[in-house]
C-alpha cells in the first residue's frame, strides 16, 4: 500500500515537473519576445504603424487557430499530438527570421508562425487543469515557474543587449523554442470522457455569462496593447537603457509570483469575480501612472501592479473559464478565452496603438488604455449586480 502511494505521488510530481518545465520555457521565450522583439523591429527602422501591423497580424492568428486546433483536439482527443506538432512547426518557422529583415517577409513569417504557436498556451492550460484534478486552485504553483524564468531572462538579456546587440534575440528565441519542443513529447495526456451531450457543453460557450466575461476580458487585453507593444519603445524614447527596460519587465513578472504561489489561498478567501473586477480597476490606475511617469522610481513602482493586472487576472480567468466549461469542452473553452483576449484583444490593441503612436505618442495611448480597463471593470461589476 505504501509502495503504491509512493508510486502515485512520484507520478504526480513527475507530471508537475513536466508541466512546470513547459511554462518555464514558454514564458522564458516570451521574456525575450515581449520586451525586445518590437524594439528589434524599431532598430531595423520599421515605423510605429509597421510594428503595430506586424504584432497585430502575428497575434491575429491567435483569434482563429486556437479555436480550430481546440475543436480538432476535443473532437478526436488529439491534444498531445497537436501540442507537439505545433511546438515543432512553430520553431521551424521562426528559424526563417534568421535570413531576412524585410518587413513583408517578416510579416508573412509572423502570420504562419502564429498559426502554429497560437494554440500552445491554451493546450498547456488544459493539460494543467486536468492534471490538477480537484486541486485546480494550486494552478499558480505550477504556472509560477513561467514567471520565474521570465524574470531571469528579461533582466539578464537587457544587460546582454546593452553589451552586444538586440539582434541576438532571434537566435535565443529559436533555442528556447527548440528545447521546449523536445520536452513537449513528455507532456502528460490525460484523456477526458466525451459527454453524450456535447452540444450542451458547447452551448455553455454561448451563454450570457461566458460572453460577458469574454467581452470584458477583451477590453482588459485591449488596454494592455500599449504596454506590450510600446512600453519598451516608450522607455527607450525617454532615454532609459536596455538594462533598465529589462529590470522593469523583470519586476513586473516578479510581482506576479506571490499571486501565483498564494493563488489557492487567495481564491479560498475571495471569489473569482471579485478578483477579476478588482484587477480591472487596478489596471486603469496603472496605465494612468504611466501616462505622466518619467521618474524611474515611479515607473518601477507601477510595475508592481502587474501582480494584479496580469497575475491575479490571468489565474482568475483560467479558473473562471474552467468552472464554466464541462470536461468535453475545456480545451475549446480555454482556446476561446485565449482567442478573444490574447488574440482579438491584443490585435485590436496593437493596431490602434500602432496607428496612433506616431501622432499622439505613448503617454496619450496609456490614457486610452486606462479607459478601456475601467470600462471592462464597470461592465463586469454591473453584470454581477444584475444576476
Amino acid at each position: 500500500m505504501v509502495s503504491a502511494m509512493t508510486k502515485l505521488n512520484y507520478l504526480k510530481n513527475h507530471v508537475r515537473i513536466i508541466l512546470g518545465s513547459q511554462y518555464f520555457l514558454y514564458f522564458g521565450v516570451l521574456g525575450i519576445f515581449l520586451p525586445y522583439f518590437n524594439l528589434y523591429c524599431y532598430h531595423l527602422g520599421f515605423s510605429g504603424f509597421q510594428i503595430g501591423v506586424l504584432s497585430a497580424f502575428r497575434t491575429g492568428a491567435t483569434v482563429l487557430f486556437p479555436l480550430l486546433w481546440g475543436a480538432i483536439a476535443d473532437r478526436f482527443l488529439l491534444r498531445k499530438s497537436i501540442y507537439i506538432l505545433c511546438n515543432f512547426i512553430s520553431t521551424a518557422i521562426w528559424a526563417l527570421l534568421l535570413y531576412t529583415v524585410d518587413f513583408w517577409m517578416m510579416l508573412g513569417i509572423s502570420i504562419f508562425y502564429g498559426i502554429f504557436y497560437a494554440p500552445i498556451i491554451s493546450f498547456l492550460e488544459s493539460f494543467t487543469m486536468d492534471a490538477l484534478g480537484k486541486k485546480k486552485k494550486e494552478y499558480g504553483k505550477i504556472r509560477v515557474w513561467g514567471s520565474i524564468n521570465f524574470i531571469i531572462i528579461v533582466i539578464l538579456l537587457g544587460r546582454i543587449i546593452d553589451i552586444y546587440s538586440v539582434n541576438i534575440i532571434i537566435v535565443l528565441i529559436l533555442a528556447g523554442s527548440l528545447i521546449q519542443s523536445l520536452i513537449s513529447v513528455s507532456i502528460p495526456d490525460i484523456k477526458t470522457v466525451k459527454s453524450k451531450s456535447s452540444s450542451q457543453g458547447m452551448g455553455v460557450l454561448l451563454s450570457r455569462r461566458f460572453l460577458i466575461f469574454l467581452f470584458c476580458a477583451f477590453l482588459m487585453l485591449l488596454s494592455h496593447g500599449t504596454y506590450y507593444g510600446f512600453f519598451s519603445i516608450h522607455l527607450d524614447n525617454l532615454g532609459f537603457g536596455k538594462t533598465f527596460i529589462g529590470i522593469c519587465w523583470g519586476l513586473a513578472s516578479a510581482s506576479e509570483i506571490l499571486v501565483m504561489i498564494q493563488s489557492d489561498r487567495i481564491f479560498k478567501r475571495f471569489s473569482l469575480e471579485n478578483v477579476l473586477i478588482f484587477s480591472f480597476f487596478i489596471a486603469a490606475i496603472r496605465w494612468c501612472i504611466l501616462f505622466f511617469a518619467v521618474s524611474p522610481l515611479l515607473i518601477l513602482g507601477s510595475q508592481i501592479l502587474h501582480a494584479l493586472t496580469y497575475g491575479a487576472f490571468h489565474v482568475a480567468s483560467i479558473l473562471y473559464v474552467d468552472n464554466l466549461t464541462p470536461g468535453e469542452t475545456k480545451t475549446m473553452g480555454q482556446a476561446v478565452n485565449n482567442a478573444v483576449t490574447y488574440g482579438l484583444g491584443m490585435v485590436a490593441g496593437f493596431i490602434l496603438n500602432g496607428y496612433f503612436f506616431e501622432t499622439v505618442g505613448a503617454p496619450a495611448l496609456f490614457i486610452m488604455s486606462s479607459l478601456a480597463a475601467v470600462s471592462g471593470g464597470m461592465i463586469l461589476w454591473g453584470f454581477r449586480r444584475m444576476v
